[in-house]
């Protein structure tokens, strides 16, 4: 009794553990595709320099695109907290890193089905276990 208990919360300590180291290089890795993103779309990387640039950079939100408007002029701005850098585009650049967007989900759509397919099939054959290998 106790090592069946003892047991299961090995694994549930094991799978919370997973899940956790998981989520946390999911979430690293979809600020790094944004500013990967950015940077095809013809965004550049720009480190503030004076003053002002500073205090304009610490006062925008970090892992957000935001649109700023200066003399006139419409700006969308992405602050890199981590690598202390903002990646500054015009609207060309913004329409293209949207596009860009929609492509990369449509296709991680595509390959989520494919396996969601290729999971279903192997189900359904696999219902014959290892003799399929033998036929």
């Amino acid at each position: 009794m106790t090592a069946t208990l003892r047991t299961s919360n090995i694994v549930i300590f094991l799978s919370a553990l997973a899940e956790a180291i998981l989520l946390t290089g999911c979430a690293s890795m979809g600020s790094s595709n944004t500013e990967s993103l950015l940077t095809a779309a013809g965004f550049r990387a720009r480190t503030p320099q004076t003053p002002k640039q500073q205090q304009i950079y610490a006062a925008l939100p970090p892992y957000k695109v935001e649109r700023a408007t200066v003399k006139g002029r419409v700006f969308y701005v992405y602050k890199d907290e981590k690598a202390g850098v903002a990646y500054v585009g015009r609207e060309q650049e913004y329409q293209r890193y949207q596009q860009l967007a929609i492509q990369q989900q449509i296709a991680q759509n595509q390959i989520m089905a494919a396996e969601m397919q290729q999971q279903a099939a192997l189900d359904w054959y696999g219902g014959f276990g290892f003799r399929r290998i033998w036929w």
